[in-house]
């Protein structure tokens, strides 16, 4: 299970390498009891060189939370796939649906981040979700096939390695409500079903879904016990070291078969 991090717009330089650093070591301290679990943190872009840093030589990758879609140009204020590579990152996270809602990103836009992503070796943690208002209206399977298809337009992937795609109900985001875990997986299914139409069903089963709608330890465990939900993208419980490793727990929990 991929348990990753997105700290969004949250710590300064200090509290960020803290963090980083108060993570890495009670990993790696007692790695066996992680067993299964993959770690992946996605600091500000600002904090990305000391985060890699602070966790070198521990079992935790880095990601960015976002990328242009050039590799270079007259982009002020944005970050290359190339600057991201060189100070140490694996993944970045593509089309969430904050920056959907308020810099207006579309799926063609995602799309492009995607293939930018995947030329350079990053991994795109690809987001979709539905509002509110589509999943009262009955839309939510169509708004988040019409997200998958969009964004992987055009993407050519022969294993399941290097695509992760995670399932952000939008009403759930920072809101402190989540997907009940049944909620969760029908939409879960419903991806893994699209991408087994776009690059077939052995590679669709090994791409990990992710849910990332307020997940937090006291309802990971029923999450993540759904068959397609191979993890989580944790936005606030992120932000503390116990939070963070308690879903984790759960994880290796649920890879153990207990019961939550």
């Amino acid at each position: 299970m991929l348990i990753a991090g997105n700290w969004k717009m949250n710590t300064d330089l200090p509290e960020g390498r803290a963090l980083a650093q108060v993570v890495a070591d009670r990993i790696s301290t007692n790695p066996q009891s992680f067993d299964g679990v993959d770690f992946l943190v996605c600091p500000p872009f600002v904090h990305l060189p000391t985060v890699v840093d602070a966790v070198e030589g521990a079992p935790v990758a880095v990601g960015a939370q976002d990328v242009h879609a050039e590799d270079e140009g007259a982009y002020t204020s944005d970050v290359s796939a190339p600057m991201l590579t060189s100070v140490g990152c694996d993944y970045v996270i593509l089309g969430h649906s904050e920056r959907r809602k308020y810099y207006d990103e579309t799926d063609a836009e995602v799309n492009a981040k995607v293939k930018q992503a995947k030329a350079h070796d990053l991994v795109p943690i690809v987001c979709v979700g539905e509002t509110l208002e589509q999943r009262k209206a009955g839309d939510a399977e169509a708004v988040v096939r019409r997200q998958v298809d969009g964004t992987l337009e055009g993407v050519s992937i022969g294993s399941s390695e290097g695509l992760v795609l995670a399932y952000e109900p939008v009403w759930a985001i920072g809101t402190g409500e989540s997907a009940e875990p049944e909620q969760a997986q029908e939409m879960h299914a419903v991806i893994r079903s699209d991408l087994a139409e776009r690059f077939g069903a052995d590679v669709a089963d090994g791409v990990p879904l992710l849910y990332g709608g307020s997940m937090k330890p006291h309802n990971a465990h029923g999450l993540l016990s759904q068959t397609d939900i191979d993890g989580g993208l944790i936005g606030s419980a992120s932000l503390t070291a116990d939070s963070f490793l308690g879903i984790a727990e759960e994880a290796v929990a649920v890879l153990a078969g207990e019961e939550g």
